[in-house]
């Protein structure tokens, strides 16, 4: 039983040292309480979303279909 136990450690030390040294983002503080939820970047996105359509909205045909060939290019 010990035996089971000593591996848990030495694999979960081995896990976090590999973890850390790769450069992943673990936090180990807990939970974290984010009151905007994500909610304010979809806002921003809609709104970029919204400017970019009401720009090429305002674009004559001709220079739409040209930034859009240009900018598939």
């Amino acid at each position: 039983m010990w035996k089971l136990v000593l591996g848990f450690i030495v694999f979960a030390a081995v896990a976090l040292f590999v973890l850390m040294k790769s450069g992943g983002n673990i936090d180990l503080t807990g939970e974290k309480h984010d009151v905007t939820g994500g909610h304010a970047e979809q806002a921003a996105s809609d709104a970029a979303s919204a400017a970019i359509a009401a720009a090429s909205a305002a674009l004559p045909t001709e220079a739409a279909s040209a930034a859009a060939s240009g900018a598939s290019q």
